[in-house]
């Protein structure tokens, strides 16, 4: 199942018709950067949320590029209810953003968690191969030590590095958000 597409513009109309606005995206992401009228509520926990007091409203869904919301129409219509009119906003907020539109950003907050997962991954997985290169062979250990974290957490769908870095000081505002 597809849920229809409408674009940044036709969405930004359709909330000033009163439709509501849903980010699917994680607490971190919609912290650091969301649209002013979206309410954040996390596909994780989506299953929840009430949506009984929108009936008779149409649902736009958003995330970060339209692909989040894409892959989990069926889920998002389901939980919108079949009364519902759901859309998706094409492009997601990157689009948003491209068109102009104006966007919240709030640059105190962390980067996605992702991303730093990302940083600090690609940062051990490099330096570990240049020591390995330059100093001692056994540094040779610390990209196949990330390797297999990715592995197990793309296998498992749980990241011990980002259990990590959730507790680092700069993440520490977002984990009550969490």
């Amino acid at each position: 199942m597809t849920l229809r597409t409408v674009s940044p513009e036709k969405a930004r109309n359709m909330l000033n018709e009163g439709a509501i606005l849903v980010d699917i995206r994680d607490p971190d992401e919609h912290a650091r950067e969301r649209i002013a009228a979206a309410r954040s509520l996390p596909l994780s926990t989506l299953e929840q949320a009430d949506f009984e007091l929108h009936r008779g409203k149409p649902v736009i869904f958003h995330c970060r590029s339209g692909q989040r919301t894409q892959m989990n129409a069926t889920k998002l219509k389901a939980c919108a209810g079949e009364d519902c009119e759901a859309f998706v906003v094409e492009g997601g907020l990157d689009a948003w953003r491209k068109a102009g539109l104006p966007v919240v950003t709030d640059r105190r907050q962390p980067i996605e968690m992702q991303r730093q997962v990302q940083i600090v991954a690609g940062a051990l997985g490099l330096g570990g191969v240049l020591l390995g290169a330059f100093v001692s062979p056994a540094f040779f250990a610390v990209p196949g030590f990330i390797g297999a974290g990715l592995l197990f957490a793309g296998l498992t769908g749980t990241c011990g590095m980002a259990k990590l870095l959730k507790l680092a000081p700069w993440n520490r505002g977002i984990l009550g958000k969490v």
